[in-house]
């Protein structure tokens, strides 16, 4: 099944380049393997790396960079973008995919990585009234804390979340909330569990 993961790596125009990554979600683990000798994660640095990470981030067309370096090993990112020159709210809001994608990483242009959690906002698996609920555009990214190379209670705030959804689904269907409202509370469940130095992205889908 994989840990699914999308990485954000920043050009040098200041957009990103959205790229895709199977197993990159378990333990957060593309905090670590991105690195200066690994731009695409792995275990073994290679020069052609280097090479393709410096151009697709100067904005060098994707098909002439895959056919120059589209054999990159054992990397823990793929090399070919899902999507190239977008913006972080483009790709949280029309990319990023909050049930099937379990972590979100930025990485900017001297390669420091900031490794995001994903909370989907969606109901319909918890609720009987919810029949669907949109994956893409629909919940939280948090940061965690790290603490000698490990996400401190990472685990347990997703547990927790995932208790919050199963609360804020029965009510919802004893219509104590809408599904707006319900939206609203998860959102700030969210805001209010963050710890000080952290940082929270919602997207919310639009309401029509």
């Amino acid at each position: 099944m994989g840990h699914r993961a999308l990485v954000a790596y920043e050009r040098i125009d200041g957009n990103y380049n959205l790229h895709y990554s199977h197993w990159g979600g378990c333990d957060l683990r593309l905090k670590h393997t991105i690195t200066e000798a690994t731009p695409f994660g792995g275990e073994c640095p290679t020069e052609h790396a280097h090479q393709a990470f410096d151009a697709l981030v100067r904005g060098r067309d994707v098909h002439s960079v895959l056919n120059e370096y589209g054999r990159l090993g054992a990397a823990d990112v793929d090399l070919e973008p899902r999507a190239v020159d977008v913006t972080i709210n483009e790709v949280i809001e029309e990319w990023l995919d909050f049930l099937q994608h379990e972590a979100f990483y930025v990485v900017d242009t001297d390669l420091a990585v900031t490794a995001y959690r994903t909370l989907w906002f969606g109901l319909c698996y918890e609720s009987e009234v919810v029949q669907e609920s949109t994956f893409i555009g629909n919940g939280a990214l948090r940061t965690v804390r790290w603490y000698q190379g490990e996400p401190v209670g990472d685990g347990y705030t997703r547990g927790e979340f995932a208790g919050v959804k199963q609360t804020v689904a029965a009510m919802v269907d004893r219509g104590v909330f809408t599904q707006a409202g319900a939206l609203d509370y998860l959102e700030t469940t969210v805001r209010d569990a963050i710890c000080p130095h952290g940082e929270v992205r919602i997207a919310r889908p639009e309401q029509g």
